[in-house]
């Protein structure tokens, strides 16, 4: 997702068949998936899910890192202090301490990954469905994803036309309004332009303000 959301996405290449004679050209189009996965209202839901349990395991690792750092502390200024069994128990508490964060660091990382992937796959499957009677309805042979997922190179390499674009009709199918979209892109676009305009203009300098003196150093 873009909010910057963010998320791994499988290419989805919708190949839709119709009945063509040899004089018949197919009729193809391209469309974006990851492009329609990022506007749907779906989208927004799913990458709050995703930070709340980002912040959750955010915390926990803390706290795991806080106990660590506050028995090492302890250790440093009583291990001379301590006999020779009690300093050995420490560290092996230590050691463990250690290796519990480094496992809930991997294993909450791979959490969040199945997590994100189990609320994307009903919403890449609505519009895998999106795509196909979009296809149906206006006779495509074919449509294409242009995005062939992420850090992958795009199915669609060049595309001479927009107009084989079908990703609104998409999207219209999905009951999302295209116009809707490009407007609050529009207004999202304007806003970052105006938050990097300075807010203040420079104060000139004052005409003929003698410069102030630097101390003199005392011997």
């Amino acid at each position: 997702m873009k909010s910057k959301f963010i998320v791994a996405l499988v290419a989805i290449v919708t190949l839709i068949g119709v009945e063509t004679n040899a004089q018949q050209a197919p009729k193809i189009g391209w469309t974006n998936v990851d492009y329609i996965l990022s506007v749907l209202p779906e989208s927004k839901k799913i990458e709050n899910e995703l930070q709340i349990q980002q912040q959750q395991i955010q915390k926990a690792m803390q706290d795991k890192q806080k106990e660590f750092e506050d028995k090492y502390k302890a250790y440093e200024q009583n291990a001379t202090k301590w006999s020779e069994i009690i300093r050995a128990d420490k560290e092996k508490e230590l050691s463990r301490l250690q290796t519990d964060f480094q496992d809930f660091q991997r294993t909450s990382q791979e959490s969040l990954q199945k997590k994100q992937q189990q609320l994307i796959q009903p919403v890449l499957i609505k519009i895998n469905t999106a795509i196909e009677a979009v296809g149906k309805e206006n006779n495509y042979t074919y449509i294409l994803n242009m995005d062939g997922g992420a850090q992958t190179t795009p199915i669609i390499l060049f595309a001479g036309s927009d107009d084989l674009n079908v990703s609104n009709l998409v999207l219209k199918k999905l009951g999302v309004d295209p116009a809707e979209i490009e407007k609050q892109q529009k207004a999202a676009a304007e806003a970052a332009v105006q938050q990097l305009k300075p807010t203040t203009t420079p104060q000139q300098p004052a005409a003929n303000k003698p410069a102030t003196p630097a101390p003199v150093k005392k011997n």
